[in-house]
């Protein structure tokens, strides 16, 4: 192999000048080896090893991920370094470099920059972090990797969303696990005029004992559920439900409501108590004739 390399001088013919350094093909072939050398060095790392001081530290997933990033991130710049002095680059060059670079972001690649400079914020300050979820414009999503340039979350529908990492630092959104990962469920539902407002009260509050009981067990009792007399409505007794569940990734937030909904649907029946329907009370004047 070193015969070959030496045997073949077009690897080492000038391509450019840098500064006081000649770029190679060689030395272009060098760094692009040790930069995947790093790579598949720091992802081995990641596997193998950081788990294991993970789980001993009892690291959440969000941290994780922080850690792995910025592992990736340190090692393969440390790695291009290396290479670069090692094949005798100028360090000195680079100066030069980053001034070309500055111009170059002022007029094309700003955009490109600022994404990466807020994941690296994203990484240090956690605005938001991979397991969390977020509402984007209504859309509910759980972040499962944060990326140099991009965040990806994924939907309720398992569709990817690809988001700009500038946007969680310049743009308003609900993060639900930021502090607290307990969720405030609403549930809302109308009775005929003539029902027993107690009753309708006691039948709700045992509707959601028993569905916690019988089936979820993850309705919190600290809050306790609340049940209020919202409103005379137009055809209807309002009543609005409260109570709390521990979020997690699935969808519980709305499957809850829905089996609260058909055991208060069955027990209104039960109790012969109506669920109307918008009505009009049509009176007819009739003139008499002249």
């Amino acid at each position: 192999m070193l015969s070959y390399l030496s045997n073949t001088p077009w690897l080492y013919e000038t391509l450019f000048t840098f500064g006081d350094t000649r770029v190679t093909i060689f030395l272009i072939l060098a760094v692009l080896f040790v930069v995947i050398v790093a790579i598949r060095f720091s992802n081995a790392v990641k596997k193998h090893v950081l788990p294991s001081v993970y789980s001993r530290y009892e690291l959440d997933r969000g941290m994780q991920a922080t850690f792995n990033t910025l592992f990736q991130y340190v090692v393969v710049a440390l790695a291009i370094l290396i290479a670069l002095s090692s094949l005798g680059f100028n360090l000195t060059s680079l100066t030069v470099f980053a001034s070309v670079l500055g111009v170059g972001i002022g007029f094309g690649l700003q955009n490109i920059m600022s994404n990466f400079i807020s994941g690296l914020i994203i990484l240090f300050e956690r605005p938001v972090k991979v397991g969390d979820r977020i509402i984007i414009d209504e859309t509910i999503a759980d972040v499962e990797e944060i990326k140099m340039r991009a965040t990806i979350v994924r939907t309720r529908a398992n569709e990817r969303m690809i988001i700009p990492n500038s946007f969680f630092l310049e743009e308003k959104f609900i993060n639900r696990s930021y502090a607290d990962t307990k969720l405030r469920i609403s549930v809302e539902v109308g009775v005929a005029y003539d029902s027993d407002v107690r009753l309708v009260k006691q039948l709700i509050e045992e509707s959601i004992k028993e569905l916690n009981e019988e089936i979820w067990h993850n309705i919190l009792a600290d809050p306790e559920p609340r049940v209020f007399f919202e409103n005379f409505g137009e055809s209807s007794l309002d009543f609005k439900v409260w109570f709390w569940i521990d979020q997690q990734a699935d969808e519980r937030e709305f499957r809850i409501p829905s089996d609260l909904r058909f055991k208060l649907f069955e027990k209104f029946n039960a109790h012969d108590i109506e669920i109307p329907f918008p009505q009009r009370d049509l009176h007819l004047i009739q003139q008499e004739k002249e």
